[in-house]
């Protein structure tokens, strides 16, 4: 049901009375952040990929690519709250700078010692600061819609419009990896990873005027706050695990899946499907003017999820798996949608960064774990025992939301917004 919270609007969001995407894309210095925090993240769809055709063509292993790039993620899961953290309380510019400094060079030593064929154990050393270093730019580009739309429903059609531009860059840039490392060269796709990092990361530190006030967060008395001090985000974190377990079981069991059926290359067609119904969900999830709470909503949505990649396990042939694979990605968007859009009610403004680091950083870790064991699952079990990892992750998160589904419930006090005397009117929010 919808309720009314005492508000004063947003002076960067257009007054409307339905939420849309033209809407939001008309807020005020919205642009100014957009661009650069799209070329910025766009690197990131490209670490994993190119440092796993780098390795395996240096030293002939998927086995030990897949492991070095399995350390870049766990670093990048355990650091990048810290990182947030860091960036409510000094300012993301603060952050960015020295981030995307150390993320290049850590990027560019890694390339150096695969290509003159050093230890594995070197490999791995390189790996943990490159994983740490990763700016959290999605994280960050949510932050600054958090501040430019403070109580405005706009803020569901900003989470579903950051979750639709993160889809797209998981298309593109695993596509532009395979390119670059396979028709030039075997260290291309890294190294231009790290040189867009560089560019990107520095262009969108420049966008001072948008980032959020530390001073103002410490107004609020929240600038030493940590999200993970907050019942609600704990929560949210393991239903962000679950959802990279989809993520990683769905990579490694659609190309065992493929490879099994003797057509490799309906391992991109599967995935490209499972990606498309992600994509379409989340656009049609923020052209939506909600009236259910966001509590009920991720209940729901999550339940879906669970059902939908139950049935992973059981597919036999390339039509009934690409259903589900298509059910299951639609399932996701509102998933993530809602829980993003939840650390506004759940969390201070000073701590909204880390909130979204962390939330991110869960689905990086339940995505590495996921790969790992649905891999394993793949060698020693049949062929589709993977698919039981998402089926898994997914039905303990459910569990653990249902059990705790009170800790997400919002205080009306955290959605109303003092700046001073003026007028304030009712704003209808979920």
């Amino acid at each position: 049901m919808a309720s009314t919270v005492t508000t004063e609007p947003s002076k960067d969001a257009p007054a409307s009375s339905r939420p849309g995407y033209g809407q939001l894309l008309r807020t005020r210095g919205a642009w100014t952040f957009l661009l650069p925090g799209f070329a910025a993240r766009q690197p990131f769809a490209m670490l994993t990929l190119s440092i796993v055709l780098l390795v395996q063509h240096t030293t002939g292993s998927y086995g030990a690519a897949g492991a070095v790039a399995a350390v870049t993620g766990v670093a990048m899961a355990l650091f990048a709250p810290y990182s947030g953290r860091l960036a409510d309380r000094h300012g993301q510019r603060a952050v960015l700078i020295p981030g995307v400094l150390l993320h290049t060079l850590s990027g560019l030593t890694l390339t150096t010692l695969a290509l003159t064929g050093a230890p594995l154990w070197a490999l791995f050393v390189a790996a943990v600061p490159t994983g740490a270093s990763v700016p959290q730019v999605g994280p960050m580009v949510r932050a600054r819609w958090g501040v430019k739309l403070q109580g405005s429903p706009l803020m569901t059609t900003a989470a579903a419009f950051e979750s639709v531009t993160d889809e797209l860059t998981f298309v593109v840039g695993p596509l532009l990896a395979t390119a670059l490392c396979t028709a030039v060269d075997p260290a291309a796709g890294l190294i231009t990873e790290a040189s867009l990092t560089l560019l990107g990361g520095l262009l969108f530190a420049a966008q001072k005027s948008t980032q959020p006030s530390v001073t103002l967060a410490g107004h609020a008395r929240v600038e030493h706050t940590s999200a993970l001090r907050i019942p609600g985000v704990r929560v949210l974190i393991v239903a962000f695990l679950g959802i990279g377990a989809v993520f990683g079981g769905m990579q490694v069991s659609l190309a065992a899946f493929s490879e099994s059926i003797g057509e490799p290359g309906l391992n991109g067609v599967l995935y490209g499907t499972f990606a498309a119904g992600n994509m379409i969900s989340g656009i049609v999830c923020g052209a939506i003017a909600w009236k259910v709470a966001p509590q009920r909503r991720l209940l729901v949505g999550y339940a879906a999820l669970a059902l939908t990649a139950s049935g992973l396990w059981a597919a036999h042939s390339v039509l009934v798996l690409a259903g589900l694979g298509l059910l299951v990605g639609m399932c996701i968007a509102p998933a993530l949608i809602t829980g993003y859009t939840l650390v506004e009610g759940l969390v201070p403004a000073g701590a909204r960064t880390e909130a979204f680091t962390w939330l991110t950083g869960a689905v990086a870790l339940g995505q590495a774990a996921a790969v790992t064991v649905a891999g394993q699952l793949e060698d020693r079990f049949w062929g589709g025992a993977g698919f039981l990892v998402p089926m898994g992750g997914t039905l303990l998160a459910l569990a653990t939301l249902v059990a705790l589904r009170s800790r997400l419930e919002t205080r009306s006090g955290s959605r109303t917004v003092a700046r001073g005397v003026g007028h304030r009117v009712p704003v209808a929010v979920d």
